[in-house]
């Protein structure tokens, strides 16, 4: 498992490192994956952290839910993220039904039968795709990246020319 480090969740969730340590440790809304062995040490965090604290964000700024009254649904958030590959989460959503009940559904939400609060996961996997170089969507359906771009070097290798040289004449010759 895949694990980065508090300066790097900084960045893929946007939050303030005094918030993040916040839902992390004091109230433990989100605990990490490995927590700091001790003060100074950095939290490690997977993606399936990462994307749940994503989605706490957008709940708390986008639909202003407290979210220390929903602190059982993030944990049971984080147990389904976690049986479920990354691939297997692109084009859909989350649908909060309220009591700490969620399902994941298609992006569309024509198959939803009762209220919910829907949240698209593909702009989240895009973010985390980045950040820890996970496969992405490419555009023929079912077909994912054979190489994340990101996992690649920014320096352009030179092929190696195999030609032969002096030197090779020389053992011709002298065998």
């Amino acid at each position: 498992m895949q694990l980065i480090p508090t300066r790097q969740a900084l960045k893929l969730t946007g939050l303030s490192a005094p918030t993040l340590r916040e839902w992390t440790s004091r109230r433990a809304l989100i605990p990490a994956d490995i927590p700091p062995k001790k003060q100074g040490s950095p939290a490690q965090y997977s993606w399936q952290t990462i994307l749940v604290l994503r989605l706490a964000v957008t709940l708390r700024d986008r639909f202003h839910l407290e979210l220390q009254a929903h602190s059982s649904l993030f944990v049971d958030l984080r147990r389904g993220f976690g049986g479920r590959s990354f691939i297997a989460l692109w084009d859909k959503a989350v649908a909060l039904h309220g009591d700490d009940e969620w399902t994941f559904v298609e992006a569309g939400v024509e198959q939803l039968r009762q209220d919910a609060i829907v949240i698209r996961l593909n702009p989240h996997l895009l973010v985390l795709s980045e950040g820890f170089a996970l496969p992405k969507p490419v555009g023929m359906v079912g077909q994912l990246d054979l190489f994340p771009v990101s996992t690649v070097g920014h320096e352009v290798c030179e092929p190696a020319h195999h030609s032969r040289g002096v030197g090779a004449e020389r053992r011709r010759r002298s065998a």
